[in-house]
């Protein structure tokens, strides 16, 4: 930090904090109870449940109208230094995704809202993971009316979607040959098998003009070894998935495709989730962005959040919000303006007041978030590991 950091607010300083408190998946205890010692000051109630989520809520328990905010605390690793430049703030989970979590947070508690509406701000673990065990604790527990979930899209953006995922491990495991003999060798074994993949993945893409509707493949690691006995080759990748590919039938096929040496581990299966543009979430962040003079952005991305894991079993309204360049994302590079910060909690303080008067009341809106959904499409959340 420098002595520029000397003027900082008291919204700055619960993002400041919370960026300063490593959160590295698996490790997230400590900035969990850096927010909900924040949330404590700012009125709401806090715990920190059994996995670690931390669970900010505002209005009675019995409301009839519930709305959850999802972000996430975690981030994947790799250490940049917290410091505040010409109002820019740097550090891992500026933007993925502790930025769009402490706006929320600010947004909730400077809302005005009903008596009869509850808000539950949860910072969940575990996001940057295939397991997203912080979400899937959630699907039961809570049956919100609406959801907000927190992730990059840009002050004035407003995501309407993401793309499925799925993870495979694959390996082979030879006896040593020469390389003069007519065997294959076990690197050649997944060779042969992606090509295949990649010949399916082109094939699979004939017509579909945008990336979104796509299958995406990529190699995300490979090795191999020999001890002069036997040889092992390894690999991992990725797979991001349009809607209508099913994570497990696609998994099923592309095992059918191997050779019989290859054997294939699949996890992180996530469907692709998508919401309407005239969704009543997306709907009120898009009034949100147009009271500070904004147009709103519809988006789909094409990585993978909490989205994905929550939306096929609570059923409600829908989108993600945050500030912050998601491009960013687990690079060196990360930071968030700190004025695009401030204009997020006004977006999601608007937004929030708007949903929660709309759901009391019963009533449903007719605008819409814009002329359509394909205008931008960009590189999401979640990575393969």
């Amino acid at each position: 930090m420098t002595a520029r950091d000397t003027g900082i607010d008291a919204a700055e300083r619960v993002l400041i904090e919370l960026v300063s408190t490593p959160s590295v998946s698996g490790n997230e205890r400590a900035a969990a109870e850096v927010f909900v010692r924040h949330a404590k000051a700012l009125g709401f109630e806090t715990e920190i449940d059994a996995v670690g989520n931390a669970h900010a809520h505002r209005g009675l328990a019995g409301a009839p109208v519930h709305i959850v905010m999802l972000g996430h605390i975690d981030t994947v690793p790799g250490e940049i230094p917290v410091r505040v430049e010409d109002g820019v703030l740097h550090g891992r989970g500026s933007v993925d995704a502790k930025g769009p979590l402490a706006a929320m947070l600010l947004g909730a508690a400077r809302a005005d809202l009903p008596e009869t509406v509850r808000v539950t701000v949860v910072g969940a673990v575990g996001e940057e993971t295939p397991d997203s065990v912080g979400a899937r604790h959630l699907i039961d527990r809570y049956r919100p009316d609406a959801c907000f979930i927190g992730e990059p899209s840009g002050a004035d953006g407003v995501t309407l979607g993401y793309k499925g995922r799925l993870v495979v491990s694959a390996t082979s495991e030879r006896e040593n040959t020469h390389s003069a003999g007519p065997d294959n060798s076990a690197c050649d074994d997944l060779f042969a098998w992606w090509s295949g993949v990649l010949a399916y993945v082109e094939a699979s893409a004939e017509a579909r003009t945008r990336t979104f509707d796509r299958i995406q493949a990529s190699v995300r690691s490979a090795s191999s070894r020999e001890d002069g006995l036997s040889q092992r080759a390894s690999m991992e990748a990725g797979f991001r998935l349009p809607p209508g590919v099913d994570p497990y039938e696609l998994a099923a096929r592309l095992t059918a495709m191997a050779p019989e040496p290859v054997l294939l581990d699949w996890t992180g299966h996530e469907s692709a989730a998508v919401s309407d543009r005239n969704d009543p979430v997306a709907r009120a962040l898009s009034a949100g962005i147009r009271s500070g003079g904004a147009r709103p952005r519809p988006k789909l991305k094409t990585g993978t959040a909490d989205f994905n894991v929550v939306d096929p079993h609570w059923r409600c309204p829908i989108a993600a919000y945050g500030p912050g360049d998601s491009s960013l994302d687990h690079t060196p590079h990360e930071r968030l303006a700190l004025d695009e910060y401030h204009r997020a909690i006004g977006v999601l303080t608007h937004a929030l007041g708007m949903l929660g008067a709309e759901l009391a009341d019963g009533a449903g809106g007719a605008s819409a978030v814009g002329s359509g959904v394909d205008s931008e499409t960009e590189a999401g959340s979640r990575g393969d590991s």
